[in-house]
């Protein structure tokens, strides 16, 4: 399969969906079903607890009137008033996934770490189930600053982002934008505005842009008429003929034995036991069909000269296929981005590989830009 295809995953016919399964519904999937008793064996969590940090469940809500679902991960010998981090997953994934993961990390080593679920996903509340927004989503990162600054135990002076692939590009957007963010951190980032309206690598000719904002256009028609919201491709892919051809999963159910091997990493996490989880979108199904309109509207990193005189600190796998993502952005901006360039990783292999994750590093950067 041609790399460009490949990163709208598998197309196959639209289809119209107007909820998420219910937890443990995929039952009969064929693949994932044994990460389905993974995560119950870990209460619904893709990896085990720290034996020295306690997670509390929390919702807050965003200046949008969106309550925020999150966990609170705090350590257990707690003095004083620590530093603490807001902790964003992958674009589609939940707080039980990745960003659990790093909260859970940075917690063991003496922050207070706050892991959430964007707004419309996950347990986070909004009416219209899976639908992505840029705007929304980067208010999302604010409004976990506005939590964990109330909190007695959190120094509201020391207040840091840890992002993780596609919220990544919201956390770099919201820290320009609020200066109360100290420093940010991102691994395998992706820039959702640029990937929807642009495709992998800015392959995307004129006229397939104009396909893209067609089709999702003739898309709010069919929403309108039926009244309900279609699951369909966020990454709009093209057939051989050169024509729209959007699937109603963002990863197939079952792998193909032709899978390319970015289908194949993504499926190796979200599909199996090592990372599947019921509420993940990246898991079940696929994001509201009209989800790229507002991430054409809206273009990140625009702003990112603003986050000056704090620091970014971008962390890719060497063999990722978003690698350039965050190259782009640390050569935009040089004096305030860092990059740090992760030997044998690809993209997914930053999302819970703790033995390439550079947690050392990571932690060194917020210890001293949070001081």
């Amino acid at each position: 399969m041609e790399r460009r295809k490949a990163l709208g995953l598998i197309a196959a016919t639209a289809a119209s969906f107007t909820a998420l399964p219910s937890f443990g519904a995929e039952a009969g999937r064929a693949a994932g079903a044994t990460g389905q008793g993974k995560a119950t064996a870990k209460g619904g969590y893709t990896f085990a607890l720290d034996k020295n940090v306690k997670r509390t469940s929390v919702r807050f809500k965003s200046r949008y009137g969106i309550e925020v679902a999150a966990d609170l991960y705090v350590p257990k010998n707690a003095r004083g008033k620590l530093p603490a981090l807001a902790v964003s997953g992958p674009f589609g994934a939940v707080k039980e996934q990745s960003s659990g993961l790093y909260a859970n990390e940075f917690a063991r080593r003496g922050y207070v770490a706050l892991a959430f679920d964007p707004s419309f996903t996950g347990e986070s509340g909004g009416t219209v189930r899976d639908v992505g927004s840029p705007d929304i989503y980067t208010e999302d990162f604010s409004a976990a600053v506005d939590f964990l600054g109330l909190q007695k135990i959190v120094d509201r002076e020391r207040i840091g982002v840890q992002a993780v692939c596609g919220l990544s590009g919201m956390a770099l957007t919201a820290a320009a934008a609020d200066s109360r963010i100290k420093a940010v951190a991102t691994a395998s980032m992706y820039d959702m505005s640029r990937s929807m309206s642009r495709g992998h690598e800015d392959y995307y000719t004129r006229e397939q842009r104009q396909k893209v904002v067609d089709h999702l256009s003739r898309q709010r028609w069919i929403d309108a008429e039926k009244g309900t919201y279609a699951r369909l491709s966020h990454e709009v892919p093209f057939d051989e003929n050169g024509n729209v051809a959007p699937s109603n999963r963002v990863l197939p159910k079952t792998l193909p034995a032709d899978a390319d091997p970015i289908t194949k990493i993504f499926f190796d996490y979200y599909r199996t036991e090592r990372g599947y989880h019921p509420r993940s979108i990246n898991s079940t199904t696929a994001w509201t069909g009209t989800t790229p309109m507002s991430f054409f509207a809206f273009q990140q990193m625009t702003n990112i000269d603003m986050l000056a005189p704090r620091k970014a600190l971008l962390v890719a796998g060497a063999d990722a296929h978003s690698r350039y993502y965050s190259e782009d952005v640390q050569a935009t901006a040089p004096d305030t981005v860092d990059l740090v360039i992760v030997p044998g990783a690809d993209h997914v292999d930053l999302y819970d590989r703790k033995d390439l994750i550079p947690f050392d590093r990571l932690d060194e950067f917020f210890t001293k830009h949070l001081a």
